[in-house]
């Protein structure tokens, strides 16, 4: 659930394990290390977020790029870069973005609009740091628009830290950070140099230049490949959803207080969940698949104990459902089978180079899948849209899955009082316009006029407060409609 605090009272710390039998003989130099894989969580700034969906701006976010929404934080995934363990020097560059919108015009643009991308991370040997980033923006009051690639946003205060003689992974939290002079322009001067924004956190895997990361090996997709055969009409085939972003977000959050943990093969993609190993029959002529795939979902929490397993997708005229066999353990009713959670439009689903692939197809709850959720949503919502791919030859690959590196964990806790648009606690989709753009309205700051850091500041701490007590008051019981 997105709760952001701005209070800047986090703990820094770098949990670096040291490795004896990779350190470096005495007088050795230390081999460079090379970043694969990792994520960056940063909530970017609290109050930003408070106004921007609040009832001045009346805005809203979304995500791009693969980015995701984790404990509090925008998660940023995919990293590369590199780390010298013997002088302490780092970088790493995550891929995802997010676009910021708000004061819509009469043409459908937006007064404010900004983007923020491809976060880049960068550590000097002398123990400097700063946040890099891409920036689209438009001109408070101006309305031109700037795009510059990889500004110098934010100068991150690694005081106390020794970035020297790590090992994998590299792990900073709560990272204290500051907005540039460079930032604050590109921010659109909602902002002035040196204002505090949220704290950075990441972890990233690395390993020595030139050898291989822990990727699947060739025996083992191979042994993929020969299921795929076995099945006969394709080699491989998997689905990507996410379920709803904000029921997620629900689930790790302040009342439901829960988490959720995968099995029996399915994948975190911080977005969504990939389920893997379709079997089943495509027809390349008709554009039909009816495919069964691996993986299973638990949901847990306060009041929550929801399990989604066996999932399917028949594809069929132009159009697509995919379902899945339901146990509602918290709710004691029976386990149902290959509920028809969600539809979808397929549109064109003919193979091109082999892979015939259907990227976020937009997806509706079902009445079936609305009994499922237990009426939480009714038939017609929005839900996480669709991602399917199919390799009808052997040369074919599906997509690549975000890599959030070997430490990454699916759904740690939230801990923090606060909590940001689109993610009340009280419903997992309140508001929501689309299954991962627009996020519902919460307390804004002040009036247009009055956007400056003080006063954004001064609201986002006035949320806090009032939603720290109204966490404490909140009924155990309530359900995520309620309250």
């Amino acid at each position: 659930m997105l709760s952001f605090s701005p209070v800047r009272t986090f703990a820094v710390a770098l949990l670096l394990a040291l490795s004896a039998a990779l350190l470096p003989a005495a007088g050795a130099q230390a081999e460079d290390r090379t970043v694969r894989g990792g994520r960056l969580d940063w909530g970017i700034k609290s109050s930003f977020l408070s106004y921007v969906t609040g009832p001045i701006a009346q805005g809203s976010w979304s995500l791009k790029g693969g980015a995701a929404t984790v404990d509090s934080h925008f998660r940023f995934h995919s990293a590369t870069g590199s780390y010298d363990p013997d002088s302490g020097a780092f970088r790493a560059g995550f891929s995802g973005g997010v676009r910021f919108v708000g004061h819509r015009k009469g043409d459908g643009s937006y007064e404010l609009d900004l983007t923020i991308s491809r976060p880049t991370v960068r550590i000097s040997a002398d123990g400097s740091g700063t946040l890099h980033a891409d920036m689209t923006s438009r001109a408070k009051g101006a309305g031109k628009v700037n795009r510059t690639s990889q500004v110098p946003l934010a100068e991150l205060d690694l005081s106390g830290i020794d970035m020297t003689g790590g090992s994998s992974p590299v792990t900073l939290t709560g990272v204290p950070a500051t907005l540039t002079s460079q930032g604050a322009e590109a921010f659109a001067g909602y902002y002035t140099e040196g204002t505090e924004l949220d704290p950075v956190s990441l972890s990233v895997d690395v390993a020595t230049a030139g050898k291989p990361t822990a990727t699947p090996t060739s025996k083992q997709k191979e042994k993929e490949k020969k299921k795929g055969e076995a099945a006969g009409s394709f080699e491989d085939a998997a689905v990507d959803w996410g379920v709803r972003r904000t029921y997620r977000e629900y689930v790790t959050g302040p009342v439901a207080k829960g988490t959720w943990t995968l099995s029996e093969g399915a994948q975190d993609g911080g977005a969504f969940f990939r389920f893997p190993k379709g079997k089943g029959t495509y027809d390349a002529k008709k554009g039909t698949l009816d495919a069964d795939f691996a993986g299973r979902i638990r949901f847990t929490g306060t009041e929550l104990d929801l399990t989604l397993s066996k999932v399917a997708v028949r594809v069929k005229d132009g159009k697509g459902t995919l379902s899945a066999d339901v146990t509602d353990a918290a709710e004691g009713s029976p386990p149902r089978e290959a509920v028809p959670l969600v539809s979808f439009e397929a549109g064109d689903f003919t193979p091109k180079k082999g892979l015939a692939s259907l990227k976020e197809a937009p997806a509706k709850l079902t009445s079936q899948g609305a009994k499922a959720f237990g009426s939480l949503y009714s038939a017609g919502t929005e839900m996480d849209p669709v991602s399917l791919a199919v390799a009808v030859d052997k040369k074919a690959r599906l997509p690549a899955l975000p890599d959030l590196g070997s430490g990454a964990t699916a759904s740690a806790r939230a801990t923090a009082a606060t909590r940001a648009p689109g993610s009340a606690a009280t419903e997992p989709g309140a508001g929501s316009a689309s299954p991962s753009s627009s996020s519902s309205s919460s307390v804004g700051a002040g009036t247009y006029a009055a956007i400056g850091a003080g006063v954004l500041l001064t609201a986002g701490l006035a949320v806090y407060v009032f939603l720290r007590r109204r966490r404490a008051n909140a009924n155990a019981n309530s359900g995520p409609d309620k309250g």
